[in-house]
Order: structure tokens, then sequence, then C-alpha cells
């Protein structure tokens, strides 16, 4: 491996890092991208970037043989090829040292070029896919990164991608021999002139002018070639492409050392600037027509000679420099050419969206039309499924009718022999009441049938129909006639009458609903105060201990839950779907009563210790109770809420616990209801308190307290309620 001239091992050894990076470019796109990625990755504003281009020669040296025409396409093959990136560097605020190398051999061409420069950073694009180019350069990026000194980095760049590394060792040995030379084509970028080189004038006494010296030419004429960023690197077996080759100065310098000029002629030569144009500093002389002092006529024919035949040769590099400022505006046309076809394509594609976005509005208006007209079919789709449904209602009941089971007509006959007394209803009141049970009366699902409102004897009911496949809902039919029709108190649901032979129920209309509908907003239902969660508490207390104090036999409800608790207009709540109540027999007095049956009722608010043991008492029902207690105060799940309150009493959070629709809890009225609540939910039955003893009394407190502090708008209610218990 070899050094530039001048360089010594001292020189070596003190050198450091150049900093410098370079970028192998050809004219497939991967240039293009390993340059990008440079500017992106490797480079910063006003830094210097060295391209370098390697004209591939064939081994015969038929691109050097001396073919002009050859010679000149190659230069304007790779001039058009470096005016791409010179125009990035200029968008990007970067310099470039452009660099032509000609070898058969372009590994060995990089290689050596970058020993020579002290490149530590040289980028290459990888190949492309495809044609003659990839089977020729398919291993050159691999090939240069093991050839490379070790003192240089090699990114191959794929796509805009590194796609491999090769990571130096060490800094540069020596300092670059091109840093000198881009600090002065930046320096004259910056808009520094070059200083003049000056003539020397006889002394007194002598004519004519010393011709200039080779130091002032070899300057001038330097100042010149490095004003053309374009720079021609050989190694020692290869012919130099420098067009501002010294040797050039040199041949101009002898060719003009014996020249001599009269003494009667002032010449001043201007700085030379970049575009190869002199100018006379002085605006007194020029080349073409030297003046002559008059009264120093006595020029010789000899010196007029050589100088109009340097004027000529002058002419001539002008003539060239000339041609040169034409290829550039030649090229400059083209690449505002490419600018307009350019921008023509981009209007051609803004043309294409915006037709794009046409059909696509097109396209969705149709989809908006297409959704219209399948919400219309489904509408009617539901509307015939809502006829069809009312009529297979009318028709299931009416063919339960007709069929008449054995367990309907066991039904039949129980009521016949039994001392039950009901309204009985024929079934064309209630069909014309119910409008033949149309979907619109329709106000809910119950267990076993549907709900429907409506009016009989001009008093709003709740009309319950019996679905004839629910064998178990006619037990629970017989049941709530047995038990409504035999009872009655202002907290427990009134049964108005009753059609057996349908199994259709008649009950008041309560307009609140179910306080599981008020509780967890369905409907649209307003949030209950606290006012009236304590009435309701105890409301439902009320009643369940009119259904336990019963005589002869005490009443368990087994199914008390928030769906079975109904509220009217006025928020007074009434017990509900009595068809799962089960007669206690009687015991001994202050003993607690029970009987063993099996399971039933909803999860979550059975008594733990009837679902395990079969043992009904009264207590079960106060369990039910406390989780419902437990309800009104936190309008939550019923699962582990027990658990949960109590955790959240122990750790002083009870407060987060509560109900957040409601603002103003009352701080220990709520406390003591919570934990009568607990305490009713016991998993032992011994250990839950006495309903008429202890839970009812508390609540009649909190009710009190609650009525207290009624405000105005629930005051009628509250008046109304009284007078109803009454």
């Amino acid at each position: 491996m070899w050094y530039p001239k001048g360089s010594t091992s001292t020189s070596m050894k003190k050198g450091g890092g150049n900093g410098l990076v370079a970028v192998a470019i050809d004219k497939d796109k991967g240039s293009q991208h390993a340059f990008r990625w440079a500017v992106e990755h490797l480079l910063s504003k006003s830094q210097t970037v060295v391209l370098i281009h390697v004209v591939n020669k064939s081994p015969n040296g038929a691109s050097n043989g001396g073919d002009s025409s050859n010679k000149q396409l190659t230069d304007k093959i790779s001039k058009e090829l470096f005016l791409t990136f010179h125009c990035f560097c200029t968008r990007k605020d970067i310099h470039s040292l452009d660099v032509v190398l000609e070898d058969s051999d372009i590994v060995k061409a990089l290689t050596e070029y970058v020993a020579y420069a002290a490149i530590e950073k040289l980028v290459l694009g990888a190949p492309s896919r495809s044609g003659f180019m990839r089977k020729f350069r398919a291993d050159i990026p691999s090939c240069v990164s093991k050839a490379s000194p070790d003192f240089c980095t090699v990114y191959v760049i794929s796509k805009g991608k590194v796609s491999s590394v090769r990571n130096a060792v060490r800094a540069a040995p020596f300092t670059s021999p091109l840093l000198d030379q881009i600090k002065k084509s930046t320096t004259r970028s910056q808009g520094l002139s070059v200083s003049k080189p000056s003539l020397s004038n006889p002394g007194p006494g002598k004519a004519g002018l010393l011709p200039p010296t080779r130091a002032s030419l070899t300057r001038a004429f330097a100042d010149l070639s490095e004003s053309d960023t374009d720079i021609s690197f050989v190694s020692s077996d290869r012919p130099s492409t420098d067009c501002g080759s010294s040797l050039f100065f040199d041949s101009f310098i002898d060719s003009n050392r014996n020249m001599r000029l009269s003494n009667c002629t002032d010449i001043s030569v201007g700085s030379m600037r970049s575009g190869m144009r002199w100018a006379d500093c002085n605006s007194q002389f020029d080349f073409s027509q030297p003046s002559i002092d008059s009264g120093r006529s006595s020029c010789s024919s000899q010196n007029l000679d050589e100088v109009e035949a340097e004027m000529k040769r002058l002419r001539q590099e002008l003539k060239q420099t000339m041609d040169l400022y034409g290829n550039a505006c030649r090229q400059a046309i083209s690449a505002k050419q490419q600018a307009i076809e350019i921008k023509h394509g981009k209007n051609q594609e803004e043309q294409r969206l915006e037709e794009v976005q046409r059909a696509e509005e097109a396209a969705m208006s149709a989809v908006e039309k297409e959704k219209a007209k399948c919400k219309a079919a489904m509408e009617a789709a539901e509307a015939v499924q809502k006829r069809v449904e009312s009529k297979r209602i009318l028709a299931s009941t009416r063919g339960g009718a007709l069929r008449e089971t054995e367990e309907m007509k066991r039904m039949l006959q129980i009521l016949s022999n039994s001392n039950i007394k009901y309204k009985r209803y024929s079934i064309e009141e209630i069909e014309k009441a119910t409008e033949n049970f149309a979907p619109n009366r329709k106000i809910g699902e119950g267990g076993y049938g549907p709900v429907f409102k409506c009016y009989l004897e001009h008093t709003q009911v709740a009309v319950k129909v019996l679905r004839p496949d629910a064998a178990q809902g006619r037990l629970q039919f017989l049941q709530e006639i047995e038990v409504l029709s035999s009872i009655r108190h202002p907290n427990m649901v009134l049964l108005l009458g009753a059609c057996p032979e349908y199994g259709i129920l008649v009950y008041e209309y309560m307009a609140r609903g179910s306080l599981d509908d008020c509780l967890f907003g369905k409907g649209n239902s307003p949030v209950l105060s606290w006012q009236l969660r304590f009435r309701i508490a105890a409301d439902i207390a009320t009643g369940l201990l009119f259904l336990h104090q019963t005589k002869p036999e005490p009443i368990v409800h087994r199914d008390m839950k928030p769906a079975n608790i109904l509220l009217d207009h006025n928020y007074v709540s009434k017990i509900s779907d009595v068809g799962l109540a089960k007669l206690v027999p009687a015991v001994a007095e202050n003993v607690t009563q029970c009987c063993i049956t099996s399971a039933a009722g909803t999860f979550c608010y059975i008594d733990p210790e009837y679902q395990q043991t079969g043992v009904l008492g009264v207590k079960s029902d106060v369990y039910s109770l406390g989780i419902i207690l437990l309800q009104l105060l936190t309008a939550r799940p019923p699962m582990g809420l027990s658990h949960y309150v109590g955790l959240a009493i122990e750790n002083g959070t009870f407060e987060e616990m509560l109900d957040p629709a409601v603002t103003d809890w009352p701080a220990e009225e709520t406390l003591s209801m919570a934990k009568l609540a607990i305490r009713c939910a016991e998993l032992r039955r011994r250990d839950r308190p006495d309903l008429d003893k202890e839970v009812l009394p508390e609540l009649n407190r909190l009710k009190e307290i609650a009525e207290e502090n009624m405000p105005p708008s629930c005051s009628a209610g509250s008046e109304e309620t009284s007078t109803t218990h009454d």
C-alpha cells in the first residue's frame, strides 16, 4: 500500500482522525439510497462529502486509447451523474468534492483511493437486483469491505437501510491530503476572492514589461484549477485524467519564459474567479488590444507576434470556457424540464386522487342508502315478528285451554273445591282489554310468561299470562292465587282477579316498576334519594313480618329480591311473586318455625344454611332482606356484597361503598343500617337478629328520620303512604 507524496513515517505516526466521509456513486438507485443515508446519519451542515465515481476501463485500455469522442462522452456522463448529487447537497447545505477514477478493477480503485486520501468512512450502495449490473457488481461491496484499510469504516446500504457494516479498528495514520483542498473550496464558496498575482515592472531607464514569474503564474492557474471541484486520482500505474494538471501550467510557463514585451506596455492581470473569467483590475487595458505608449513605438515585430499568439491562445481558452458554460446552461434547462415534467406528473396524480375520492364518496353514499334500506327492512321484519308473536301468544293460550291437560284439570278442580274467593275474568274480557295481547301492551317478561298493561273496569291493571309449556308455573299459579286471595296488606301486591282456565292473573298496576329497575337505572328511572331508600326498607320489612305472622301457619316467601319488590307512583313498596311461598308448620311458642323442603329461590339471595340442609325458617327471609338492604345502600350486585361492606367498615372506607348517585348520605344512620344488614346476612341462622324485635324497630326509627328530612317533592307521597297503611 502507498501513501501521498510528502507523507513520512513521522507524519503517519502523528496523524489522527480526519473525519472524511466518502460515498461511492454510480447510475443505479443504490447509490442514491446510500448518499441519502450518509447525509442523514453521517454528515452535518457545511460539512464536505467526497463523491467517488469509478469509470470501468476495459483491460486493453480502450477508454484511454486516444479516442476523443469516447473520452468526451465519458466526461459528459460523469458530469450528468454528479449533477443530481450536487443539487441534493445544495438543498442540505453540504459541500461536495468530486472524484473520478478509471480502472478495470473497481474494488482496487476504491480501496487504493481510500488509502491515499485517508478516508475514515466509506458508504456504498447495494447493487440492483436485476440485469447485467447485478451479475457484474454483486460482490463489489463485500470485496471493498474486506480490502479497505483497517482505519476505514465501510457501510453497505440497501434500500435506505444498513445492510452490513465493517467497523474500523484504528484512526487514520496520517492527515488526508484532501483537507487543504476542501478548506480552500469552502473558503471560495463563502465569497472570498483569490489574491492577484503581480507582474514585475522594469526599473527606471529600462523599456518593456518583464514576463510574469513562474511562481506567480503557477499560483494563478492553480487557483483556477481549484475552482472546479472535480478531482481525478490515478495510481502509479494509471495515467491522470485531471483536467487541471500542473503539467499544463509548466508547459505554459516554459513556453513563455523567453517572452519579451515592450517596456511601453502596461498589462495588469485580474484575479481569476470561478467560471473561467478574466477581469482587468484597472479597467484601462485588455488582452485583445494591448495599449502601447505613443512615445515608445519602437516595438519589435517579433514581440508583437508573440503577444498576438498569446492572445489567440487565450481566446481559444475563453471559447472552451464558454462551451463549458453552455453545457452547464443546457444541463440547467434539462433539469428545469424534468422539474416541469415532475410537476405535470404531480398534477395528474392529484387529479387521479380527486377522482378516487369522488368515487369513494359515491360508494359511501351508496352504502348509506343500502343501510337505510336494510334498516327499513329490519323494522318491517320486527313488526311482522311482533304480530306473529302476539298471534302465537293468543294461539298458545287458547290452545292450552282447548287441550286442557291433566295438570290444568287438576288445578281447576282444586280451585273449584277450595274456599278461595277471587274475581273471575273471562278470556274475552282479557283479550279486549289487552287488544288481543298486542306487543305495545307488553311491559315485561316474568319467569313463567309475559306481563301486559291494560284497563279492566276503569282500573289500570297488570295482566300476567302463564305460558302453557311452564309446568312448574302452574303450581306457582295455584300458590299465588291461594296466598294473595286470602291476605290483604298495604305492603303486599293486590290480586284483583284471575282467569284460571287460561292461566291468567290480574294485579294492581305498579307505576314505578320493580326496585331492581329503580336501583340500577333501568328504563330511565330517576335516582332514589336516601329518604326514599330508608322508607322502602321499612316497608319491605313490614310486609315480610306480615307474612311471617300469618295464622295459623307463617308464610316464608323464599324468593325475596329487588325484582320481586314493586313500587307504586308514590314509591310505596309491595312484595310480589309469592308463587314460591311456603307454609311453615307451627311449633312451640318462642321457637323459630322451620320445615324441611327442597331449596328454591334466586342465587345470592338464598339462605346458605337452607341451601345446604333444606331446613326452611322465617329467618331464611331475613337473610334475603339483609342483602336487599345492602343493595339499597350501595346499588351493587349481590355477589359477596356483605363481605365487601364488612371489610370496608373495618378499614374505615365504608363511604366509598355507598351509591355515588346520592351525595348527601347521613353518616351515622347509614352506618347503622349497614351494620344491621350485615347481621341479617350472617351465614348461620341463629346469628341473625329477630325481624319483629330487632330489625323492624331499627328500620322504623330510620324511616322516621328520613320522613323528617323528606324533601317537599316527596311529602305528598309520604302522606298517601301513611293513609294507605291506615
